[in-house]
């Protein structure tokens, strides 16, 4: 019998090789606040498919806020009208000035009074409604590589 040239061979490696401190990351999670049920949801699968985590789709200021800090979400997709009394413009001053938390608008409404009022809370960017969900997808990206928590 001919022995090949090549044969494999088990290789053991340390503990403390550098090689095996690699954990795989966690999909940076972002949260959607849509009042629109079926926007909501295809923005969820849209986000997942390109690998980030939705923590939660909601569609109240309220709910933003509570859910944003309570999931310690990277950053939130948020529409100007929201279902309740507070818009988000509302919510994405309370996140950023409570948690840190910074916004991509994601609107029709997106005027100079509201532009004005959303200065505060620092947003990552502005999506003007219709929008295709490769854009959010880009713009999400983008927002987290600029300032996101993630």
């Amino acid at each position: 019998m001919i022995e090949p040239a090549f044969r494999p061979r088990i290789v053991y490696s340390r503990d403390d090789a550098r090689g095996s401190a690699r954990q795989p990351r966690e999909p940076v999670k972002v949260l959607v606040a849509e009042d629109d049920y079926l926007v909501g949801m295809q923005m969820e699968q849209a986000l997942t498919d390109a690998g980030f985590a939705v923590a939660a789709t909601v569609a109240t200021a309220e709910e933003a806020i509570e859910k944003a800090a309570a999931e310690d979400v990277a950053l939130v997709i948020m529409d100007i009208r929201l279902a309740g009394r507070r818009d988000g413009v509302d919510a994405a001053l309370e996140l950023f000035e409570r948690h840190g938390i910074r916004v991509i608008f994601a609107t029709a409404h997106a005027d100079t009074e509201i532009r004005r009022r959303a200065e505060g809370a620092m947003p990552l960017g502005w999506l003007q409604k219709p929008y295709a969900m490769s854009s959010l997808v880009a713009a999400v990206r983008d927002a987290l590589e600029r300032g996101g928590k993630g």
